[in-house]
């Protein structure tokens, strides 16, 4: 039988299979080389550094998360079916969306500096147009929400036995309605 031939692809998908399955601290050089089926030295060859994997990890992460949230997002209501893909994405998947929200930020000093890092600019656009709202509400709106689903998405994530998602939903949704007529009577 011909010797498989190890490549840094092969390595970064492992890694990415141990984290989603495990959480970062599954991502360990022996466990990569176990999924493999081969020693640790190919790991080593295309890894100097623990660090440089997980950077290659977090980016595989994006992948999967843009990949996840695009198919579970409704056009005809995309802010709000938005909010519920990430909380989906917390229950299906708690090690990606732990990792995606736990991870190191820099340069971050104030909630703004968060919402310019972490949003896409258009959003409050197509929030401000939907909702016929100006653009300084829509990113009051934008901003309340990311903050209440991440939130929320990170308790549905974190707890045993869990919540079920119909409650989760609910919450997320009275929140909204909450968050919409403040920015409404502002």
């Amino acid at each position: 039988m011909p010797k498989q031939k190890i490549t840094k692809e092969m390595v970064v998908e492992a890694a990415f299979e141990l984290a989603r399955s495990g959480g970062m601290d599954a991502v360990m050089v022996k466990n990569i080389a176990e999924k493999l089926g081969c020693s640790v030295q190919p790991i080593y060859s295309y890894c100097k550094n623990m660090d440089g994997l997980r950077q290659d990890v977090m980016r595989r992460t994006e992948q999967f998360m843009k990949a996840y949230l695009s198919a579970n997002i409704n056009p005809e209501d995309f802010f709000r079916s938005t909010g519920h893909a990430y909380i989906k994405l917390s229950k299906d998947e708690p090690n990606i969306f732990q990792m995606f929200v736990l991870h190191k930020r820099d340069a971050i000093s104030s909630l703004e500096d968060l919402y310019q890092s972490e949003t896409n600019s258009e959003v409050a656009g197509y929030i401000a147009e939907g909702l016929n709202i100006s653009m300084e509400k829509a990113k009051m709106l934008h901003m309340n929400m990311l903050i209440y689903t991440v939130g929320i998405g990170t308790i549905l994530a974190t707890a045993t036995p869990g919540i079920s998602m119909d409650e989760i939903l609910a919450q997320l949704e009275i929140a909204y309605q909450a968050f919409l007529k403040q920015a409404l009577e502002a």
